[in-house]
């Protein structure tokens, strides 16, 4: 995958899983990670902007959502079948659809939708901006918006915590390469390389920090991975023809000197999941694979 390419995808990820929300009448601080409701003010209507959220809000209150992104994940779901799709990829989502909706709450990512979400707070219509980089974002995006519904996160909660009990003591060492061009691969700020240390598995580019237009990936030469030498590789698969990525890095001189290729220790994972939280039950898949 190339880097345009994952920058498409990478977009639509949200920033860290600082919570804000903000309306009309009031706001909450970014280190806030509750928000107390009251009954009279529980949403009914609920625009989702990213994938996770929406399966959040689906898993918690399934009525009250009635605006989702056009991720498949969502779209070829069956719950989220008749709700209206109020964005496309990359492209700013359809304010029109949104305000047509007369929604309650408008949940979109930190960094990606803020625009969007300025204009919905101007227009008196409450919206949650949420960033999710690690698990224990995760947890608190998920608890704030069951206080928003009045709902249990109970059941939610205990499948994440199902899923990280599948983590193995120790594992081996590892790089997920992400792009070929550049070779982009996470470091521990990002919900990959968090996703890879809950599961004991040591990142091999945990701890590098570089340029990159991408909070929490850093670039890597050919050299850089061959003098790491990581036991496992792990390709990301978003769609765009990862077999003929990976073919293409067959051609280059180091590929057959790695160690993860000589012992055929070479997986190729979603990029729903693994990169982009995208849905619990993507994130769940990522966890029986990595264990």
């Amino acid at each position: 995958m190339g880097i345009q390419r994952f920058g498409q995808l990478f977009g639509g990820l949200g920033m860290v899983v600082t919570i804000v929300a903000c309306s009309p009448s009031s706001s909450v601080s970014p280190e806030a990670t509750e928000i107390v409701t009251s009954p009279e003010n529980t949403p009914q209507k609920i625009v989702a902007l990213t994938s996770i959220s929406a399966d959040i809000v689906q898993i918690l209150a399934a009525d009250t959502l009635v605006g989702i992104p056009g991720s498949p994940i969502l779209t070829n779901d069956p719950r989220f079948k008749g709700l209206t799709v109020v964005s496309s990829g990359r492209t700013e989502p359809d304010l029109e659809k949104i305000v047509a909706l007369e929604p309650d709450l408008v949940i979109g990512a930190a960094g990606f939708h803020d625009k969007t979400l300025e204009r919905l707070t101007d227009l008196k219509i409450d919206v949650l901006s949420v960033n999710i980089t690690n698990w224990e974002s995760l947890k608190r995006l998920t608890q704030t918006l069951a206080t928003q519904l009045a709902a249990d996160p109970t059941p939610l909660v205990e499948r994440y915590d199902a899923c990280l009990a599948q983590a193995d003591d120790f594992g081996p060492t590892a790089i997920v390469l992400a792009s070929r061009e550049p070779i982009l691969s996470p470091n521990k700020d990002s919900w990959a390389g968090d996703f890879l240390e809950k599961f004991n598995i040591q990142n091999s580019t945990a701890s590098i920090q570089g340029q990159s237009e991408f909070q929490g990936y850093i670039t890597l030469s050919p050299d850089k991975v061959l003098e790491m030498n990581p036991e496992q590789l792990y390709f990301v698969d978003s769609g765009g023809g990862v077999e003929a990525e990976i073919a293409q890095l067959k051609t280059d001189p180091f590929w057959g000197q790695l160690t993860a290729v000589q012992s055929a220790q070479v997986y190729v994972f979603d990029y729903h999941g693994l990169i982009n939280p995208g849905s619990v039950k993507s994130i769940e898949r990522v966890c029986e694979a990595l264990s």
